[in-house]
């Protein structure tokens, strides 16, 4: 893998093992900006006390206990004010917790670096690092910034928190950069990034990029800003609460009239109507969702998909179809000449020596590096006079060079099909060139064809020569399919993702290759570019047996992508040139390459690949639908627990009884539905096996059946309370056995959906599990604390009562087989 330096930073100190001069510094510092990462909002106390007094509970806390102070109750309002102790620390933690992840990127840059200024070897901080300094590192220092590895020994690098590989990286420096163009592809091998550390030896770095260029910077940036972007889901979660809070209102005060005419007195009415708004409102839900975009955008980043809109991590689940690239997503993108088949009047130097003349040094083609790499060195006798650079059209790239006996000459490489209709050949010998062009094909080769004629001064016109060619011969190349994509393919393919591999390559070479990863099975079905243009004309079914899509210029990825979206598919789509913005722009996911794309390409995509990889794609699907499976869960369990929590807190003071529920049982199951909502299913295990999926035109929480679990289990959950609820005043119990045996059936059903749902699958789930039981038995079994939360022990039988009824209800969760891993 490579990543391209921009020579033109350099301007002077390139070739010279030197650092910057006061000068210099001055001049990058204006041009590219100090070394910060994008600036993370402060995470003191006091902002963080800021975030936690934006919780509605916490003011519907203090406001019902400044009202027991004007009724003279000071005993519960000092109840109620010291129940807001733990309130607000879950708070703090929750709003501590969202903001730890890129706090925690940015802190893994260096707060201070060694550099050589003027000849002299200072300390200063990492952020006034600029392009060209040079720093000095040694062992178990941070990274400050990108650069390369001038010089040193026995480097080994920590990149886990890039890349995350538990294994330290060798890394050796670069000796010098041999040419003078403006981009420079440099190995990996030869990188240190930002955020990475150092583990053994001393190295000396030459920095490239600072701040938001950075890799970390773009990881931090996108951390950041693409969680706060509204996803089409997060506009629908927020239709639903303002609906269902004009229902709560118009509820609320129905009850508080109500209970005003059943004589329970005014406090009494304010109690009920506040507490059962307190109770309906569903703020759980787009704070949990929410919530959930931010960690899948720092996952996604930690899978090296560095995810610049949040709605990705909502729709990249949902892919259906990927249009990938081959050069450089499949395949390494690194072309080696590997064979040489001159024609007979030329011998193997001629043949390299054509095709070095008719590439370009200043491109960062790989072909053309490859044919450069091997060039012979006389080239300095020819002078250049002009190129017809290569085009989707005419598939060749043509030059006209001067020999230094004053001749010219036009040479010109590309397609064999073009090359060859452009020479002369003698009888029957382009059939067998032909036929030579096949047998390199089939074999995965990548292949073209070179060709030269002369050119008489007065004759030409300066334009591109087209015809009479003298045959010189064919190059092959290689372009190893990179490793873990064949079983990324077949995990495509359990899955239920049509992956459509579209290249510019020769129909048989593209299916070389895809036989090799394992497309269509082993047997590919390859079209060619012509033939898209008439499959493309018929029913947007057409497609959807297509595994290759060879000759294809990138102008035709935008039909191709509206033609699959038409027919259902939720297309991802690759590209890194100008071109490919089009096509970027209208798929759903938009996937752009971060080491090769263009700037426009990664502007416009959702997503950019650090790593170029296709199966950093399907890693990021396997997140992106491990995600979507536990916001399902999430909502699923808090659905289950607010349908009977707000049914009873509103039935049961309608039928006229004494409320079930006081504001301190509204802080108590506060503190357990969301830190559980929040921090259970969140963090349950990821597979990367992608399941199949069933596709729909939007995306759904949950299918009909799972509907139905959910709302049998909350009806049966509501039915039970009333029903103990009813049964204690029945047996002459008081109101406070009542409301006891009210909030250990929710509490309990908490507990058992909270296995049911995640499995116990994670740390957090067992200490959820466990606290709520624990902080059940407190409450509600020691007398003391029961009398201040206005309820009375349980005996043993109510207990049990209370807890096999619950079982059984929960049982339905487990036998009706919620999917906790499908996007439906």
């Amino acid at each position: 893998m490579h990543r391209t330096v921009p020579t033109t930073r350099f301007s002077g100190i390139l070739k010279e093992n030197r650092g910057l001069t006061h000068e210099e510094v001055n001049a990058h510092l204006r041009q590219f900006g100090r070394n910060d990462i994008v600036e993370i909002p402060t995470s003191n106390r006091w902002a963080l006390l800021l975030e936690t007094a934006r919780d509605p509970m916490l003011w519907f806390l203090f406001g019902v206990a400044i009202l027991f102070i004007f009724l003279g109750d000071m005993t519960e309002a000092m109840i109620l004010f010291v129940a807001a102790i733990p309130l607000i620390g879950m708070d703090l933690y929750l709003h501590r917790r969202t903001r730890a992840s890129t706090e925690n990127l940015s802190s893994q840059l260096s707060a201070q670096a060694k550099v050589v200024r003027d000849n002299q070897i200072i300390d200063i901080v990492a952020t006034e690092l600029v392009p060209g300094d040079l720093v000095l590192l040694s062992a178990g220092q941070n990274v400050p910034a990108d650069g390369i590895l001038i010089s040193g020994e026995s480097i080994q690098v920590d990149e886990s928190t890039l890349t995350g590989e538990a294994f330290p990286v060798r890394k050796q420096p670069l000796d010098k950069l041999e040419r003078s163009t403006m981009n420079v592809p440099v190995d990996t091998v030869h990188w240190l990034l930002a955020g990475t550390r150092l583990l053994t030896g001393t190295a000396t770095v030459r920095i490239v990029f600072t701040g938001a260029e950075t890799i970390y910077g773009d990881i931090v940036h996108s951390a950041l800003l693409g969680s706060r972007e509204r996803t089409p889901l997060q506009v629908a979660i927020a239709n639903l609460v303002v609906m269902l809070l004009v229902a709560a209102t118009i509820l609320c005060l129905a009850l508080a009239w109500v209970r005003l005419h059943q004589g329970f007195g005014i406090t009494d009415a304010m109690l009920s109507a506040v507490t059962l708004a307190v109770a309906a409102i569903p703020e759980e839900f787009p704070v949990v969702f929410t919530f959930f975009l931010g960690v899948g955008v720092y996952r996604l980043a930690q899978r090296r998909a560095l995810v610049r809109r949040a709605v990705v991590v909502e729709n990249i689940g949902r892919v259906s179809c990927i249009c990938s690239d081959k050069t450089g997503t499949i395949t390494e993108g690194q072309l080696n000449l590997t064979h040489r088949y001159p024609n007979n009047n030329f011998s193997d130097e001629q043949l390299l020596t054509i095709a070095a003349l008719a590439s370009r040094s200043e491109t960062d083609d790989p072909l053309d590096l490859a044919i450069l790499h091997m060039a012979p060195t006389e080239l300095s006798q020819y002078s250049h006079v002009m190129t017809f650079p290569f085009t989707e059209n005419r598939k060749c790239e043509t030059a006209v060079w001067r020999k230094s006996d004053g001749a010219l000459i036009a040479v010109t490489k590309g397609a064999p099909e073009t090359i060859f209709a452009m020479c002369t050949f003698a009888e029957n010998e382009r059939i067998k060139w032909e036929t030579q062009v096949n047998i390199l094909a089939k074999a995965g080769h990548k292949v073209i064809a070179c060709a030269e004629r002369g050119l008489v001064d007065f004759d030409w016109m300066s334009e591109e020569p087209n015809r009479e060619f003298s045959f010189v011969g064919l190059l092959t190349f290689e372009d190893p399919v990179r490793e873990g994509v064949t079983e990324a393919i077949q995990n495509c393919r359990e899955g239920g993702i049509h992956v459509v591999m579209v290249t510019g390559d020769h129909p048989v070479t593209a299916k070389a290759v895809a036989c090799e990863i394992g497309l269509g099975h082993g047997n590919p079905k390859v079209i060619e570019a012509n033939q898209l243009d008439t499959l493309l004309q018929q029913e947007s079914a057409a497609l959807i047996n297509v595994d290759v899509i060879a000759r294809a210029v990138p102008s035709q990825k935008l039909s191709l992508v509206r033609c699959l979206q038409s027919a259902g598919e939720v297309v991802a789509v690759t590209g890194d040139g100008i071109n490919d913005v089009p096509a970027l722009q209208a798929a759903d996911i938009g996937i752009a390459m971060g080491q090769r794309g263009t700037r426009s390409a990664r502007e416009v995509a959702a997503i950019v690949l650090l790593d170029d990889n296709f199966r950093t794609i399907i890693r990021a699907i396997a997140e992106g639908r491990h995600l979507f499976s536990n916001v399902k869960l999430s909502f699923a369990y808090l659905l289950m627990i607010h349908i009977p929590l707000v049914i009873t807190a509103a039935l049961i003071p309608l039928a006229g009884y004494p409320l079930l529920y006081q504001p301190v049982h509204i802080v108590w199951l506060e503190l357990i539905i969301h830190p559980t909502a929040l921090l259970v299913f969140q963090e349950l295990p990821t597979n990367e096996r992608l399941s199949p999926i069933q596709k729909t035109p939007h995306a759904r929480f949950f299918n009909l059946k799972e509907w139905w679990v959910i709302g049998i289990v909350g009806v049966l959950l509501t039915l039970m309370i009333i029903y103990g609820y009813e049964y204690s005043l029945g047996i002459g119990q008081e109101v406070e056995h009542a409301r006891a045996m009210a909030l250990v059936t929710l509490m309990l059903a908490s507990v058992t959906l909270t296995i049911a749902l995640s499995g116990l699958a994670n740390f957090m789930s067992r200490i959820m599990a466990s606290a709520t039981i624990a902080l059940t038995l407190l409450l509600v079994q020691f007398p003391a604390m029961a009398s201040l939360l206005h309820l009375t022990p349980l005996h043993l039988n109510d207990l049990i009562q209370s807890f096999m009824g619950v079982l059984g209800i929960t049982i339905i969760v487990v036998f009706g087989r919620f999917r906790a891993r499908s996007i439906n």
